[in-house]
């Protein structure tokens, strides 16, 4: 996963947490605006989420934030 990829989730799963809970799902369109201004950054984002690590469509933010700073 590319820094600037790696940075984006940390960031969004830091912010859904702060404001909504630790126990707050999000999908990997989470990290994106609603218009496909980078799909090279969405595919590697769809990547990881869909086939590397085959995570249902909505995980929770801790989780992923877990997971993005193990590297996995």
């Amino acid at each position: 996963m590319n820094k600037e990829l790696k940075e984006k989730i940390i960031q969004v799963c830091n912010d859904k947490i702060e404001k909504k809970g630790t126990n707050v799902g999000l999908s990997f369109y989470a990290f994106f605006k609603n218009k496909n201004d980078n799909p090279k950054l969405l595919m590697e984002a769809a990547t990881w989420w869909i086939e590397t690590h085959k995570l249902d469509h909505f995980e929770k933010a801790v989780k992923i934030k877990e997971m993005v700073l193990e590297n996995k």
